[in-house]
C-alpha cells in the first residue's frame, strides 16, 4: 500500500512539472511545493533535472521541424554562402548568445539554488515576483519577428533566463516577458523562449548524469521516477500544445493572478 501511495506521489509530481513547464508558474517552484505536501525530501536538483529532460523531450517533438530547419539552413549559410540562410543562421547566433549567462550564472551557483529548493518561503517571494513581470506585458503586442531580432534582444533574454534559475522564477515565464519587452511577437517570443530552452536544459542535464547515476536515493525508486518522467512527457507535450492558443490570443494576466495566489498561500501556511 505504501509503495502504490508513493507511484501515486510521484506520478502528481510528473504531472505538475510537465503541465507548469511550459506555462509561466514556475515548474521548479510548484515542485517545491507539491513535495514538501507530500513530505518527500531530497537535496539538490536532481529529481527537478530529471523529470525536466522529459519535458526536453516533449519541446523537441514540437518544434522538431523548426530545428531541422535551423540547423540546415546555418549549415548551408556556413559552408555555401546561401544568403537565403542568413536570417536563421543569425537565429542561431542569437540563441548561442542568450545561452551563455544562464551557463555561468549555473556553473557559479548551481549548489547555493540546489540548497535554496528546500526553502519554500523563497518560492513563495519568487511566485510573487513571476506574477509581477508576467503583468507587465499582458497588453504587449510586439512586431519583431525572427529576421529582425537583434545581438541586445538575446542578451536581454538571456539575462532574464538567467535570472530564472532560482526557484520560483518561471524560466518560460522570463524569457517570454524578456522577448515581449524589446518588442517580439507572440509567436516569436514563444519559439525563442522555448528553442532557448533546449540547449540549456540539455546542459544541465548532461552534467547531472553523474549524480544521477551514483545516487542510491535515485536508484532505489526506479520504478517511481520512471513513472514521474513519462507522466511529465505527455503532460509537457499537451501543456504547450495548450499554451501555444493561450499565447495567441493574449489572456497572460491569468496566469499572474494565479502565481499571485499561489504565492501568497506558499508564504503564509508552508
Amino acid at each position: 500500500m505504501q509503495d502504490l501511495i508513493l507511484i501515486i506521489q510521484y506520478f502528481i509530481l510528473g504531472l505538475v512539472q510537465g503541465v507548469t513547464e511550459p506555462i509561466p508558474i514556475s515548474s521548479s517552484g510548484h515542485l517545491v511545493i507539491f513535495r514538501e505536501l507530500f513530505g518527500i525530501k531530497a537535496k539538490g536538483l536532481s529529481f527537478e533535472i530529471f523529470v525536466n529532460f522529459a519535458s526536453l523531450l516533449a519541446v523537441l517533438l514540437i518544434y522538431k521541424e523548426d530545428i531541422i530547419r535551423l540547423i540546415k539552413n546555418t549549415l548551408l549559410f556556413l559552408f555555401k554562402k546561401d544568403e537565403a540562410a542568413r536570417s536563421d543562421f543569425q537565429f542561431v547566433i542569437y540563441l548561442i548568445i542568450a545561452t551563455i549567462p544562464v551557463g555561468v550564472v549555473g556553473v557559479l551557483f548551481g549548489d547555493y539554488l540546489g540548497d535554496l529548493l528546500s526553502r519554500t518561503e523563497v518560492i513563495g517571494i519568487t511566485l510573487l515576483i513571476t506574477a509581477a513581470a508576467i503583468w507587465m506585458i499582458r497588453n504587449l503586442r510586439g512586431r519583431k519577428q525572427d529576421g529582425d531580432l537583434t545581438m541586445k534582444d538575446a542578451v536581454i533574454v538571456g539575462l532574464a533566463q538567467a535570472v530564472a534559475v532560482t526557484p520560483g522564477i518561471s524560466r518560460s515565464g522570463a524569457s517570454i516577458v524578456a522577448a515581449m519587452m524589446v518588442g517580439m511577437k507572440q509567436d516569436t517570443a514563444l519559439r525563442f523562449a522555448f528553442l532557448l530552452y533546449i540547449p540549456v536544459s540539455l546542459g544541465t542535464t548532461i552534467l547531472e548524469v553523474p549524480d544521477l547515476v551514483t545516487s542510491p536515493d535515485f536508484q532505489a525508486l526506479w520504478i517511481p521516477n520512471t513513472i514521474a518522467f513519462i507522466t511529465a512527457f505527455v503532460a509537457t507535450y499537451f501543456a504547450l500544445k495548450w499554451f501555444m492558443g493561450i499565447m495567441a490570443r493574449g489572456n497572460l494576466k491569468y496566469f499572474s493572478y494565479y502565481c499571485v495566489v499561489v504565492g501568497l498561500l506558499v508564504i503564509i501556511f508552508l
